[in-house]
């Protein structure tokens, strides 16, 4: 688990990244690009400063990790943007835990699942989600702090 939090007055964010996000900038960098987890927290934490907001990162491997922060989401922060990586076309619990926090999410892909396999193609959060960000690379993390910032 990784943690950044910078000073503001709106609430926090939560920035959640799912299994093997952690090897950002290493891991098949002609499709993930050459950010760095580390990267991606500091773009996240200066976006929602600059709106306003704390922001708290977790990256995780274990989809009970990832459960337990969405649950302890729910009288700290104000939105999520969850990365579950693989988890967001397997995953029914990561779906249910985002329907009851109660919480407006933005769910994030660094690519654009759509044009890669089929088994990508499908979701179990995004019906859950208030919006999908999927193939701007790193950017959509932007965007969904963005847009959070925009409907909080």
């Amino acid at each position: 688990m990784t943690e950044a939090t910078t000073a503001a007055g709106r609430g926090t964010i939560l920035v959640i990244n799912g299994p093997n996000l952690n090897l950002l900038g290493t891991r098949e960098p002609e499709k993930y690009g050459t950010s760095t987890l580390a990267d991606v927290e500091q773009l996240a934490a200066t976006t929602a400063q600059a709106h306003g907001f704390n922001v708290e990162c977790v990256q995780s491997n274990h989809e009970g990790v990832l459960l337990d922060v969405i649950h302890a989401a729910r009288g700290t922060a104000v939105g999520i943007v969850l990365n579950a990586g693989a988890f967001t076309h397997t995953s029914v619990a990561l779906r249910d835990a985002l329907a009851a926090v109660q919480l407006p999410a933005v769910e994030v892909h660094i690519t654009n699942v759509h044009q890669r396999e089929e088994f990508r193609h499908h979701s179990f959060l995004s019906p859950v989600c208030a919006a999908v960000i999927v193939g701007a690379g790193v950017f959509g993390y932007k965007l969904a702090i963005d847009y959070l910032a925009e409907a909080l």
